[in-house]
C-alpha cells in the first residue's frame, strides 16, 4: 500500500511546486485549497517518482485525484489502482479534468468508465469583466455596488492583516450561526474548511480582503494562485441582509488582487441552486468540467 500521511503546512514546499507545473485549471490542483479542506475532505497525500498522489476518504467512499507531475505517470496510477486493492475498496478517480480523462484513455485503453457531475465544474471569469463589470449583462451588478455606496458612504475596503482578522473571525462566526444548515452536509464541511483558512490563513500566503461598513465587518474574502494565468478565490462571505456587499466584496477583490490574471476561478456551486444562479449571473466565460472514473467491470 502508498504510504499516505495527513497534510501538514510544511507539505506546502513539496506539493505546491509540483501544483504549479502541471497547470491544471481546478481548484483540486492548488495547495492552500488541499490544505483548507483536507481535515473536512479526509484528504491525505503521499510522493511518488515526483508525482503526487492525493487520496480521499470522505463521504464512506475512496477516491484518488488525478497524480499532477512530470515524468512517466503510468506506473504511478498502477500503484494507486494496487492501493485501492491492498485496502480492500474499488478504485475511482474524482473530480478529474476532461484532459485527464483523455490521457487515461491513451495509458489505459477501455479500462475506464467516465461520468461527468456538474456539481464539481468550476466556474472561471474573465478577470477584467469581474474587475469592471462593464457592459449590459453586468449592469445589475453595477446598481447593486451603487446602491451599497449610497448607503454605506463611509464603507472601505481593507487586506487582511494581523489587526483586523479577529473581525474577520467574528463576522465569519456570525455568518456560520446565522445560516447554518445542520442537515447540510457539505454546509458542515464548509465550516470546518473555513475555520481552518482563518486560523492558518497567514501561514498560508493567502490573499485576503474586507468591507467595512459603518465600522462594521460585513463582507471578506481570500485567495492566491492557481496558474500562470488563473486567479482562485477560496472563500467570499457576506451578510445577506446588506444589500450589495456580496457584488462589493467580488469586484473590489478581484480589483485589488487579480488585475494582472486572464481569468478568475471562483469553484464549483457544490450542486446548490442559489449558489448556482448566482454563479452564472456573472456569465463565465468557460466550466472545468470535473469527471469521476472507475475501472469498468471485467466479463466473466
Amino acid at each position: 500500500m502508498i504510504n499516505f500521511r495527513d497534510i501538514t503546512l510544511a507539505d506546502k514546499t513539496w506539493m505546491e511546486p509540483i501544483y504549479r507545473k502541471s497547470s491544471y485549471r481546478s481548484e483540486e490542483y492548488n495547495f492552500n485549497s488541499a490544505y483548507i479542506w483536507a481535515e473536512a475532505l479526509c484528504y491525505r497525500v503521499a510522493e511518488m517518482n515526483g508525482f503526487l498522489i492525493q487520496k480521499s476518504d470522505s463521504y464512506n467512499r475512496p477516491s484518488y485525484l488525478y497524480p499532477p507531475g512530470e515524468g512517466d505517470v503510468k506506473p504511478v496510477i498502477e500503484a494507486m489502482m494496487q492501493d485501492a486493492h491492498d485496502c480492500g475498496h474499488g478504485f475511482l478517480f474524482f473530480c478529474i479534468l476532461e484532459e485527464q480523462c483523455k490521457l487515461l484513455e491513451v495509458l489505459f485503453p477501455d479500462t475506464f468508465q467516465f461520468w461527468q457531475n456538474p456539481d464539481f465544474d468550476d466556474y472561471i471569469y474573465d478577470a477584467q469583466s469581474m474587475i469592471t463589470l462593464s457592459g449590459k449583462k453586468l449592469h445589475s451588478k453595477r446598481n447593486h455596488i451603487n446602491r451599497f455606496k449610497s448607503e454605506y458612504r463611509d464603507w472601505a475596503y481593507e487586506p487582511i492583516t494581523p489587526q483586523n482578522m479577529p473581525e474577520v473571525m467574528a463576522m465569519s462566526k456570525e455568518w456560520l450561526t446565522t445560516y447554518d444548515e445542520p442537515d447540510n452536509k457539505t454546509f458542515q464541511y464548509e465550516k470546518i474548511a473555513l475555520d481552518r483558512a482563518l486560523g492558518d490563513f497567514f501561514n498560508l500566503g493567502m490573499d485576503g480582503g474586507l468591507i467595512r461598513a459603518q465600522g462594521r465587518v460585513v463582507a471578506f474574502s481570500m485567495g492566491d494562485r492557481l496558474t500562470d494565468d488563473i486567479y482562485l478565490v477560496h472563500v467570499e462571505k457576506a451578510f445577506i441582509d446588506v444589500h450589495g456587499a456580496y457584488t462589493l466584496i467580488n469586484q473590489q477583490f478581484a480589483e485589488h488582487n487579480a488585475a494582472n490574471f486572464t481569468y478568475i476561478n471562483r469553484e464549483d456551486d457544490s450542486g446548490d441552486s442559489g449558489l448556482r444562479k448566482a454563479k452564472l449571473s456573472y456569465y463565465p466565460v468557460m466550466r472545468a468540467g470535473k469527471f469521476a472514473a472507475s475501472l469498468k467491470l471485467k466479463d466473466s
